[in-house]
Formats: structure tokens, sequence, C-alpha cells
């Protein structure tokens, strides 16, 4: 009889788990965007009162209040009015068409991830070799102008900061600012005077996931991933020297582009269960909206955002451009990474005007590693790994040497966990080709079974390889130098090979050049806006490290670093948030869009050799759809002459393009029956694609940030194929502040192919030059 119930109760509690588990998997977290917060004339709502607000919403399609609070997982409360909670698409579907609402979108578990020192030198050797006047020596000129960013506060969203690291040292900083409102809280029993702030998300990962598993992360702002840690010290990282990663690669001076800047952290990124941290962290929509909310209410004056999709999302539907909007309203510059999906075109994301899209590029220091084949060819490699062979060994391909049906035509010869023969790999070097699993991991299948090093084929063609610290000996070969070497094997019944130990080599030639990752224009959002906006150092970059980690985050590494080599996006977008604090410090009236603007019409497009930047090839010439502008120059930023300026008003207006319910964002602005177009937002760069044979007018205005008087005279390069006329052709200025607009006439000639044109317009007054990029195509 006991028996029998007992068999009873098993049967109804799976009923029961099949039914609340049928019920979870219909069920997503979506986010309910409401736009900012209507504050009456009496002054702020209560926390109680938008709460409850946001419960009506929800009581509407959950049919109790009870059920509302409990499905509810984020109230955003201080600046940006919505909430994210648990939804069936159809009551997602429901509450969309609600009054009020502005969007409905499914915050996505893994749709947005991390984009994932010498750096500084080089751009100050740089801004040497452009500028003849300027000696390396006063590299600091810029930075002693700037405070080196002191007082300023930037807000961070990654994957948090190992706070014990050096480059967070706060010895001789000065009290926490009064412009500070958030919460110093002693997460790691030690409160900085240089990371004043932090905090972090969790509950929509958990919602998604299950409770954070505590072997994965730390449930608090501390870092186990390590690239919250790097981003952070890139931005302000106090100079630490002596530092370098594991085996003294890149040995010297770490430091942050503004090493006396304030940092507030907001960890946003979590580890995906079932993933290995190499594999990177996931951010989702409503976590980070979160971030933004507590950012702009804390005080924050930066924004850095190493973070995003491998697509573009319509504005209204993207946490990112959402909370960088309420962001700019008040000022605070928001810096992005473009994205790791190059060079495929239409790749960009983070392409809200309001923010600033940094690509990705290289800096003049190699880790040179060789390969010296049998027949005494030496094939060029790059490591930062510290193992050494000092004599040649058998060298095999990794397609002859795996096990029988473990792989098959697209998998053969990856070096894939599980494939390869330890029979046939024991005491081989062992060549990879590129493609589904991490080059780590790779160098780990190899160890594994037996290898005694990795030659790796570089996982993007081109020049830029992104080192990595193999678990062996290994180096990775430009994409077309592995052919060579695999026909050395085919065609050798002995061959061998030894990788020669690697080196850190400065003053690479030629510098900067497009990484080949570095995700690139058009702008598939909207193709009148040209995206990214700058490019800045992302290749090979040094900086601080979560000792919770490994360099390599694989699970079967063991070994800890305080400082690490990274690439990617993510890497060149602290860079340009560190010069946006400089520029702030120097200028702190100054809005968001004139800082972008003093970095975007400040650029290079030259490198140390004067000659043009080149995309990730090294043969051809980079556009403006690789690097935007062009190369960011923080110290000629600083005194730009003339800035393009935009306001919150305009970015709305920019948004009656596409959405009728901007009225809903601010109450106290509606869209009025003629609005700009795209191209008329008055952007630092012009964009116009599918331009009538008629030809298209522009308007732009400018701002003198330079002098007093001055007189600006305008020189035109013109696309191939089209003219370009600008009206009137000098402008004269009597005063600071003093505005002055111009139109610009493009018009193509005949037989223009379907394909994009690039051309330059630069106005100088004999010490500025203001230099913005034009992009077209026609019809």
């Amino acid at each position: 009889m006991n028996n029998h119930y007992l068999v009873v109760a098993i049967v109804s509690l799976l009923i029961l788990l099949v039914n609340v588990s049928t019920s979870c998997a219909q069920r997503q977290v979506y986010i309910v965007y409401l736009g900012e917060h209507r504050h009456s004339d009496s002054g702020k709502q209560t926390w109680e009162e938008i709460e409850e607000m946001h419960h009506s919403y929800l009581q509407a399609v959950k049919g109790s209040k009870e059920e509302a609070k409990a499905c509810i997982i984020y109230s955003y409360k201080n600046v940006i009015n919505g909430f994210s909670a648990l939804l069936t698409p159809q009551e997602a579907a429901t509450i969309s068409e609600m009054e009020g609402v502005i969007s409905v979108f499914h915050s996505h578990p893994t749709k947005s991830r991390l984009h994932t020192t010498r750096s500084w030198d080089f751009i100050s050797l740089l801004e040497a070799n452009w500028d003849a006047t300027r000696s390396p020596i006063n590299q600091d000129r810029f930075l002693r102008r700037a405070g080196y960013g002191k007082n300023v506060i930037v807000g961070v969203l990654d994957s948090g900061v190992w706070p014990e690291s050096q480059s967070f040292n706060d010895e001789g900083m000065e009290p926490i600012p009064s412009s500070w409102k958030g919460i110093a809280r002693m997460v790691w029993l030690l409160i900085l005077l240089i990371v004043i702030g932090a905090r972090y998300y969790l509950k929509s990962y958990e919602a998604n996931f299950g409770p954070l598993d505590p072997k994965l992360d730390f449930r608090s702002p501390r870092d186990i991933n390590g690239h919250g840690t790097h981003t952070s010290s890139t931005i302000g990282g106090r100079r630490v020297p002596n530092a370098a990663a594991i085996g003294g690669f890149g040995y010297g001076t770490a430091t942050g582009g503004a090493p006396l800047v304030r940092l507030a952290i907001y960890k946003v990124c979590w580890p995906i269960p079932g993933q290995t941290p190499a594999e990177g962290n996931t951010c989702l929509d409503d976590d980070m909206l979160a971030a933004f909310d507590d950012a702009i209410a804390d005080g924050v004056q930066v924004i850095s955002v190493s973070i995003g999709g491998n697509t573009s999302r319509p504005y209204i539907q993207d946490g990112i451009a959402i909370g960088s909007l309420h962001a700019v309203k008040r000022n605070i510059v928001v810096a992005c990474s473009a994205g790791n999906s190059g060079p495929t075109p239409f790749t960009v994301t983070n392409v809200a005007p309001w923010i600033i899209t940094v690509g990705a590029s290289s800096i003049d220091r190699v880790f040179s590693s060789p390969v010296l084949l049998g027949n005494g060819i030496q094939v060029q490699g790059e490591t930062v790994t510290p193992h050494k062979l000092s004599m040649m060994y058998p060298l095999i391909y990794a397609g002859d040497a795996e096990i029988p049906g473990a792989t098959n035509n697209e998998t053969s010869g990856l070096c894939l966990s599980g494939t390869l023969s330890k029979e046939l790999v024991q005491g081989k070097i062992v060549l990879c080709l590129r493609g589904y699993s991490l080059n780590v991991e790779k160098g780990l299948e190899v160890r594994r079974a037996g290898g005694v090093g990795l030659i790796l084929q570089n996982p993007v063609d081109g020049i830029s390889i992104s080192v990595d610290a193999h678990v062996l000996p290994g180096t990775a070969v430009l994409s077309n130098d592995s052919a060579t070497i695999l026909n050395y094997i085919k065609s050798n019944k002995n061959p061998t090979a030894r990788i020669v130990c690697a080196r850190t080599v400065l003053g690479s030639k030629t510098s900067p050049f497009m990484a080949g990752f570095s995700s690139t224009g058009p702008n598939a959002l909207e193709p009148n806006i040209l995206k990214p906006d700058i490019t800045a150092p992302g290749l090979n970059i040094l900086a601080a490290w979560s000792e919770a980690t490994s360099p390599t985050k694989l699970f079967d590494d063991n070994r800890v670093v305080k400082y690490n080599i990274l690439s990617g996006t993510s890497m060149s977008c602290p860079h340009v948030a560190a010069a946006a604090v400089l520029i702030k410090a120097t200028h702190p009236d100054w809005s968001s869009a004139a800082i972008r603007s003093a970095l975007m019409t400040t650029a290079t497009q030259t490198n140390n050799l004067g000659l043009p930047i080149t995309d990730g090839t090294g043969d051809t010439a980079a556009t403006p759809f690789h690097y935007g502008s062009g190369h960011f120059r923080p110290d000629k930023a600083l005194d730009p002459g003339l800035i393009y300026d935009a306001n919150y008003t305009d970015y709305l207006l920019f948004l009656c393009n596409y959405n009728s319910t901007v009225p809903s964002i601010d109450p106290s602005f509606t869209c009025p029956d003629d609005f700009p177009s795209p191209s008329d937002l008055n952007y630092p760069s012009i964009a116009v694609s599918n331009i009538s044979s008629s030809g298209i007018s522009i308007k732009r205005t400018v701002t003198n940030v330079g002098g007093g008087a001055s007189v600006y005279k305008v020189r035109v390069e013109a696309p191939v194929g089209y003219t370009v006329e600008i009206s009137p052709e000098t402008m004269n200025f009597s005063s600071v502040g003093q505005r002055e607009s111009f139109n610009i006439f493009i018009r193509p000639g005949s037989g223009l192919g379907n394909g994009y044109a690039f051309g330059w317009y630069t106005w100088s007054d004999g010490i500025h030059s203001v230099k913005s990029p034009i992009v077209v195509s026609s019809q």
C-alpha cells in the first residue's frame, strides 16, 4: 500500500515538473521599454509608485498582482522607464499594444557578448611622427594638460574587476569627487580611491540560466573572466613598472590612458553554463539597462561598453542603444566596440549615432616566433608562449594524424578535441588549420595527443595575428603561409621543423594597420550614418588581468598572471573612452557630441611611414568603412578648432525617421511634420546612399572652439565619379562659440556602378585641420 502511494506521488510529481518545465519553456525574459520617467510638477515619482505602474502592465496579462510581482525581474527607476519580466510571446505581444509602451523585445540570453602598455606609448610616438614639432620625450604633455583625467568618472560595463591589481593602486589619489552619487561598497574588504564604485547585475542571467554556479564566477563585482579588468586598466590603470604578460612578453611600464580617472564598475557579463570561460561571457540586455540606469544616476561622465552582438538591431530594441540615448541626454559620452566579425561588410554593430563606435587596429609591437622548416625555409609566426623548442622535431599535418572516423571533410585538420591519434602525434609538431574551436583549445588537443608543439593557421586572413599563450610550444603563421608548410609536409618523406623562441619586437613597420577581425561598414541599420566612427589600438594589447583565471581561461590551464595580452574591438574601445576622459577633463562643458567630433575630425588616415593605413591584408588601403574618420590622436583632439555639435533633440529628430512613438520616449517632444533626413544629422562624417542623378544637398554646422578671430577655408577630395561643391568655401569666425553653417552638394557622374566611393573635405585655418570623410553610392 505504501509503495502504491509512493508511486502515485512520484508520478504526480513528475507530471507537475513536466507542466512547470513546459510553462517555463514558453516564458522568456522580455524588456518593456517606456521611455523617460514622467515627473510631474509636484516632484519625482517614488520608487513604490514606479513599481506599482510597472506591475499594472503585468497584472493586465497575468491576471493577479501576485503573479505580476513574481514574474518581474528589473524595474528601472532612476532615468530609464521600463521593466523586464518573464513573459510568454503572447503576453509580450499584448503588452506591446498597450498605451505608453514604446517597444517590447526579447532579452536574448546569448546575443550580446564581450568583444574580445605599449599601446599608449605607440600613440605618443605616432603623435610625434605626425607632428614634426613634437618630440616623443614630451608624450606626457597632453596628459598634464588634461590633469591625467583627474576626477572624471568612467562607468565600465563589463565582467567586473580584480581590485587587487597594482593597476588600481590608489596611492596619492585625492578623496572621491563630490560629483559621485553612487554607493561605495566594501565588496572586497577594501575601498579604493580609483575604483570608487562596483555593482553587479545578475537577475536576468539567473532567470535564463538558473542560479549562478559559484565555481564559474563570483556573486559580486569581482572579475573571474579577466576581460573587465583588462578594459578598466586600459582606461584608468596607474603606472606600473616591470609589467609583462606570461613569459615576460610586452615587458615595460603598464598604464591606462587616464591614470587619475575614477572607475565605476558595473558587472553585467557572466559565463554561459556548459561552455568554457574561453568561449566568452554573455551580457543580457535587461541586466545592461539596469547598469545604464544606475550609472547615469551615479554621476559618471563617460561610459565604456566593450559588448555587442554580431548584427545590428533596431534602436528601440537594443539595450545598449537605449541606455546610451538616456546617458547622452545628460552629456555622458558613450564609447562602444564595433564588433569582431570583420572583414565581412555590413558587420559593424553599436551603430546608434549618439554612440562613439570604435574599430580596432595594430600597434608597432610584434611577438616574433618563426617556424624553421627542415628544408631551410623560415616562415614568420607570432606567439606569447614562453615554452622553447631547441631542436628540430618531426612535423605532421593534423589531417594526417586523426583517429579514423573522428572528423569529416569539413573538420579534418582542425585539431578539434578528441580527434588526434596519440600513436601518430606523439613527439611531433602538429600543423593545425583554423576553424570550429578556439586557438588555445587546439593546443590543448595537441598536448593531449602527446605532441611537442603547435603551428596554427591564423584564423583571420591577412597580416594581423592575435597572439595566444598556448599550453605547449606554439606559434601562429599567416593563413597563406600555412600552405607553404603543408606543401613541405606533403612533399617530404620525413618533414621536420623547429619553433623559434618568441621575442618582443618594438618599432614594427608598418603601423597601424586595421585588424582583420574588426567589423566593417556599411551600416546595415542606417547606411546614411557612417560607422565605425574611429579606430584605436586593439591588436595584442597588454593590460591588467584577473588572478582568478589563467591567461587562456581554459579549465586545464592552471597558470596565473597579473597582466595578459588580448585582442579585439573590446580593447580599442577603452582607448577611446580614455581619450574622451582627457577631453572631458580639459573641456568639462563640452557635450558628448563635441567630444566625439573632436576625436573624429583630428584623426589620421596615415601610418607611421606617412602612407595610407591599410586593411588587414596589408596590401590594400583601408577605407572609412574600416576606420571611420581614421586612427584617433588624443593630443590633437584637445584642440580641434571646430566641432560638429548635436544634442538630445537632434537624436529624437533622427529617430523620427523610424519610430512614430518618439513622443513617448520624451513627453516634452513631438516629431514635426517635416523632420531632417538621417544624412542631415549634424555628424562629423557624411554618408549618403543611393544618390539620384540630380544630386543631394546636405547641411552642416560647426562651432568655433579654437580661438578668437580665425578664417577657415575648405579643401575637397571628391569621391571618384562624383562632384562635391561646398558653399561657402570660406568661414570667418570672430569669437569662441560662434556657429557657422555650410552646404555640401554632391552629384554623381554618368556610368557609375553600384559600389561606394570615398572622399574627404577639410576645413583649415592654417593651425587646425578639421577633416571629414564622405561616403557615397548612387542609384
